[in-house]
Order: structure tokens, then sequence, then C-alpha cells
């Protein structure tokens, strides 16, 4: 018997201290083979599955979804799913850290509407994002969760093959899987959890461990977002079991040591303030220097704008400085306007949030690269011996080829300036050294000042002192529950 499979799902993550709201024009949205074919996707292909693909919706972060936004794909997604119809399994490609405007729990919102689509009896698989936010909504709703083991996030498709391949098993052998949480009120930035780092890097090492005991199929350790202040805000275990006790004393068990690792995480790479940070790239003998302008990274939720690093640099008359990137599309526009080889004044910076640094300076414009789509367009330009790329759509600078498609090789300059936190798994292995800045933005890392007016607390770091013993939650669905 051929069994069908629906796939689809949103994945984004948000700040809540950004203005700039996500559009539609911010995602990539597959549909129907395109989805199938994507490199996200393309392991969906087993003897005697059929899988229906409906809609996946991907954005880099940013601010919170604009409300018609989230509608949009939610009721196309809705459609689809309704259209597949019958299915014997649904898999959600989800990320968990979404923010809508008037809404506390996104992806409970969606998961919930998928569930009733679909009804009780079929079973849903999510796969998560470890910076995901966890309800007990969500977790209700789900029968299979798998969550990402490393940041920087390097098994992205082998998480994605953990949720589908689990939804394969019970739906070809009959087994009855459920989902056990325990929230940890600790909330940390990521810069200072990852997975390359203690005590980060030996926690996750002990999730197969759990794997491997009767009765689990899948343990997780969730770091939360820490960005959005928001009630759902947390750190989890969350288990995929069919034995309620040992999904009990595996959730509890990872949940009780991340706790007591609490107060050990620290930046992995020298951090600290940008002029600090600027001061030993001058001296440095060594090449390239990367500095990782931290509180303005969009891969964490940054607007993306900001200008201050360059003004610093600017300000130091650095020689050998490369900067990418800096969204700002009216001066992209204006070095396009302007042509290869022109000398322009123009304004950098500040396009999209008001509050976001500017400079206003001289530029030469260094190299055009059009597209054929405006919003995609790119320039390079140079302040003296600082060489910035200009983008006129919000995005990171984290590859190689980001900088080899403008004939830059980052290897070879002297300081390599990039809106990131912990760097990026290609540009990691050719720094030397890697600073990173605690520089201002919507998503800097002085966690403990970010605004709080809805989180619940206590929650470490905003709390320091209090007792936490860990409580197991069951899903609603868990068999026997």
């Amino acid at each position: 018997m051929t069994l069908r499979i629906a796939v689809g799902g949103i994945h984004t993550e948000c700040s809540t201290s950004s203005p700039v709201l996500m559009q539609p024009d911010d995602f990539r949205v597959l549909r129907g083979e395109e989805l199938l074919g994507s490199e996200y996707f393309n392991f969906l292909d087993a003897e005697d599955i059929e899988h229906h693909p409906l809609l996946h919706a991907r954005a880099v972060p940013g601010g919170p979804l604009a409300r018609a936004t989230y509608e949009g794909f939610k009721a196309q997604f809705l459609e689809l799913l309704r259209d597949a119809l019958p299915v014997d399994g649904l898999y959600l490609a989800m990320h968990g850290a979404m923010n809508v405007e008037g809404m506390d729990d996104a992806e409970g919102d969606w998961i919930s509407a998928a569930r009733a689509v679909v009804g009780p009896d079929v079973p849903v698989a999510a796969s998560y994002d470890l910076h995901g936010n966890v309800t007990q909504k969500i977790i209700d709703q789900l029968d299979i969760f798998a969550g990402y083991r490393t940041a920087p996030h390097i098994d992205v498709r082998e998480t994605m093959v953990r949720a589908w391949s689990m939804l394969v098993r019970a739906l070809t052998t009959g087994e009855k899987p459920g989902v056990a949480w325990a929230p940890v009120p600790v909330l940390l930035p990521g810069e200072r959890t990852s997975t390359e780092d203690e005590p980060a890097k030996g926690l996750y090492l002990k999730l197969p461990e759990h794997d491997n005991i009767a009765g689990i199929w899948d343990a997780n350790l969730m770091v939360g977002y820490v960005w959005a202040d928001e009630p759902r805000g947390t750190a989890c275990a969350v288990v995929t079991a069919d034995n309620k006790d040992a999904a009990e004393k595996a959730a509890a068990a990872i949940a009780q040591s991340y706790w007591d690792a609490r107060s050990d995480f620290q930046f992995g790479p020298v951090t600290g303030p940008l002029e600090d940070m600027l001061d030993i790239a001058e001296k440095a003998q060594t090449r390239p220097v990367i500095l990782a302008d931290s509180g303005d990274n969009p891969t964490g939720g940054g607007v993306g704008d900001r200008a201050d690093v360059l003004k610093a640099l600017i300000a130091r008359n650095f020689d050998g400085a490369l900067v990418g990137g800096i969204t700002d599309r009216p001066a992209v526009e204006a070095c396009f306007a302007a042509g290869e080889g022109a000398e322009i004044s123009v304004k950098i910076g500040g396009s999209l949030d008001p509050a976001s640094p500017f400079v206003e300076t001289t530029a030469k414009v260094l190299r055009l690269d059009d597209t054929g789509v405006p919003a995609e367009r790119q320039a390079v330009v140079t302040i003296g011996g600082i060489t910035v790329i200009l983008a006129a759509k919000r995005r990171p600078y984290h590859n190689i080829a980001d900088f080899t498609r403008h004939g830059l090789d980052p290897q070879t300059v002297r300081l390599l300036v990039v809106k990131s936190g912990y760097l990026s798994p290609e540009l990691s292995p050719i720094a030397n050294p890697n600073l990173m800045a605690l520089t201002d933005g919507v998503i800097n890392q002085d966690i403990e000042a970010l605004p709080s007016k809805r989180r619940q607390q206590p929650t470490y770091p905003f709390v320091k002192d209090f007792e936490y013993t860990p409580l197991v939650r069951l899903s609603a669905r868990f068999p026997g529950a």
C-alpha cells in the first residue's frame, strides 16, 4: 500500500525589537515539485511513499511578520493541505522563533491549524531549529519532534531527515510515538551556546546516548530564542518516545544538565567593545582578522543596516578592511545611477531602521552586481582603504562565494567585517583570529538589558537566584497519556 505524506511549513526567526516588519517578498516560497526538488527537501524519497508538497516559506531572520503576511501564507498552506487529503502523515519543517503581530505563539497557531485539517488520527512530525521556542500548545499537536544539534547549524538536512524518518517508521511499523518536554527557565544567546564550545559541545554530544535507550526515538535540547520578548521564551528538553517512563527520565536529565551548566556559558571568540576589538585588529600581524558585528547580525534577526563599524573604521583611516555587507537600497541605487568608476557622495546605513547609525561620505563605485531584479542588486564601493559591499535587500555575507562573486578574496584581506555572531562554517576556518564586537542593535548581546515586559520570570540570567526542578510534561497525544 502506498502511503501519502504531506510536506510543508514556515521557517524564520524574529526579533521583537526590530521595527522592520517582514512582508511576503522577504520569503522564498516553495510549492509543488519546486519544493520536492529543492536542496532542503530532496531527500524525500522512499519506496511506497507518495509525497504531497504543500508550501514552505523561508526567510532570513528579521523583525516580526506583518499579520497579513502570516495569514496569507497560512491560508495558502491550509488550502493545499485540504486539497491533498486524505493523507497518512504530515511533516512540517519549522524554525520555531517566528513572531507575528498580535500573536504570542505563531508556530502553535500554524501547527494547530494543520492538525485541525488532518484530524486526530494522522501522525504529525516537526523539525525545529534549536533556537526555536516550544509551548504546550505545540507539543500537544505533535507525535514526533527533532531539533538541530549544532550551532552553527551544520545538521539542518540531517535533522529534517531524522524527523521524516521517524514519521516513516511510525507509518510503516504501526508504532505510536509521542512527545515529552521539560521547560528550563534559561534564555541565553546563541553566541554563548555554540556547540563548538563547552559546555554546549558536551551537552549536545550526550544526546545520542539518550537516543540509544529503549523506548526513546529522539532526544533534543532547545536553547530557545532570547531576542523575542514573549511569554513562551524558554530553553527546554524535548523527547520523542514510545515509552512514558523513558521519555520522562530522559527529558528530566537533559533539562537538569542544561540548568546545572547555566553559569558556565561564555563567548567562544575574543569578545569586547568595538574599539577594543579594532585595537587588536590594527596590531595583528596575521590575516584575515575576522570581526563579527554581533548586534546587527541578520541571521539572528538583526536589521543589517547599521554603519557604526564602518564609521569607526573611517575614523581610524583603516587600510585593508572589507565590510560585507550593509543593507541600503538607496545607496545601491545611487551607485547604479553613477556607474562603475564614479565617485559619489553617499549616505550609508539607516535605510530600514531610523535608529540605525549611518555615515555620509565620498565613495568610489568599484563594482556593480545586477541580477536583473532590483531588490537583489549589490554594489561594491571603496572609502579610502576600506571596501564595502552594499545590498539592496537584507541578507548575510557568511559564505566565501558572497565575496568571490565580486572579485574579492576574504582570505587575503587584513580585516574582514561581517554582520554575524559566531562565524559560519565557511568563515570560521579562515579566521586568524576571530573577534566579536559587542555592538549595538536589535539583537545585541547585553541580554539582561533587553526589553523584558512579557517574558516569564524568573528566567536566568534576568533573575539569578532561584531554585529549579525539571517538570516533565507530556503531549496530550502521548500514548496512554
